[in-house]
């Protein structure tokens, strides 16, 4: 569960709720006001883009005898 505080308390303690957010792995939200404005969240790496594309693209590919060979040629307007 996230912890609500106002901006006013966060200013003279922010270290310490850095700190908190570090070691309890739960977020922070900082309102202005009583509105949210901000929310702080424990750091999480993005996953690896080159992977999840590899792992798309898996058994995507077929076959080809002849890779020179044109593809789809019934397929263009012009060609008819």
């Amino acid at each position: 569960m996230e912890t609500i505080i106002s901006k006013s308390k966060f200013k003279p303690r922010a270290l310490e709720y850095f700190r908190l957010v570090e070691e309890t792995r739960e977020g922070l939200i900082i309102t202005d006001r009583g509105k949210p404005v901000l929310r702080i969240t424990p750091y999480q790496p993005a996953p690896d883009a080159k992977a999840e594309g590899r792992k798309r693209l898996r058994d995507a590919v077929v076959r080809y005898d002849d890779p020179f060979e044109p593809v789809g040629l019934e397929d263009w307007e012009a060609l008819k």
